[in-house]
């Protein structure tokens, strides 16, 4: 997942260069959520991981 949003914060970062604004700030939106799930995801596994020890 989190490859995902890296590629939508690379393809964001290409539109904005060839100023394609609403196309950039699309991708910035999607990347960032993708990247806010892949952090909740990576602590709940973290805090799983420490209970089942």
């Amino acid at each position: 997942m989190l490859h995902y949003a890296v590629v939508f914060l690379v393809v964001a970062l290409i539109a904005a260069v060839f100023g394609f604004g609403g196309i950039a700030a699309g991708a910035v939106e999607i990347a960032k959520i993708l990247f806010y799930i892949f952090a909740f995801i990576a602590i709940v596994t973290f805090v799983l991981s420490l209970i089942r020890k």
